[in-house]
């Protein structure tokens, strides 16, 4: 208290100036629901990226092979094959993982047998001739883990190599989508149709499917006996 001040002498300064900043600054604590604490909320929110769940993989169902642009079909065998390259980004949306920012060019291939009898896969062999003469045969899964979690290595290792077992930073959905994506059938049945696909590291050619070819090798019938090799050309 300060004697002789014009507001008397019982008047508490202190809480008097205590008091009149919290009523100055009262208007400059937005409420809970007020405009403004709502706009700076949402800017907020926009600010960091929500962190949406990776879908589930699910492999598309195939058609009979003779039902898509680019395949090859022995009528005399009865057994067609199919091959359908996922390299534009709408094709490309059924997977969580990026193949493209990493070189790989996915190729979906179907086999139907219109056969009576099952035809055997397990000596199968296919290459990706490009035009210019580069030949290309499907990554394994490792190869593809490899590339992901090293994204500067094109040439793969020696097969006579020991390799260790390949470490990279894709979780776990992603290493499921790319074994339940690869093809990995041994043998199709009378009158079905079996499908997966074929993964090729194209680092290094600019337009891989210009003037390419797929040929696939290894298809015996039901007596063991290997048919012609299929030959798919990939450009109209």
């Amino acid at each position: 208290m300060i004697p002789g001040a014009p507001w008397g002498e019982d008047f508490d300064f202190v809480s008097a100036i205590r008091n009149l900043t919290t009523h100055y600054n009262r208007p400059m604590q937005p409420s809970r629901h007020s405009p403004l604490l709502k706009i700076l909320a949402v800017s907020v929110l926009l600010t960091f990226p929500r962190s949406l769940p990776a879908k589930d993989f699910t492999k598309p169902s195939a058609q009979p092979a003779k039902s898509y642009s680019f395949h090859d079909d022995h009528t005399a065998d009865k057994v067609a094959i199919a091959a359908d390259p996922y390299n534009t980004r709408d094709k490309a949306k059924i997977f969580n993982l990026n193949y493209a920012e990493h070189d790989i060019l996915p190729i979906f291939l179907v086999i139907t047998n219109d056969g009576d009898r099952p035809i055997s896969l397990a000596s199968l062999r296919i290459t990706l001739t490009t035009a210019g003469r580069a030949k290309l045969t499907p990554a394994s899964a490792d190869d593809i883990l490899r590339r992901f979690s090293n994204p500067h290595q094109t040439t793969p290792l020696p097969i006579p190599i020991p390799q260790k077992k390949v470490k990279s930073g894709l979780n776990q959905k992603d290493r499921d989508e790319i074994a339940t994506a690869q093809f990995a059938a041994r043998a199709v049945e009378p009158h079905t149709t079996q499908s997966g696909f074929l993964f090729f590291d194209i680092a290094d050619l600019t337009d891989p499917l210009e003037g390419a070819h797929l040929y696939v090798e290894g298809v015996n019938d039901a007596a063991g006996t290997e048919l012609m090799y299929f030959e798919i050309a990939l450009e109209k």
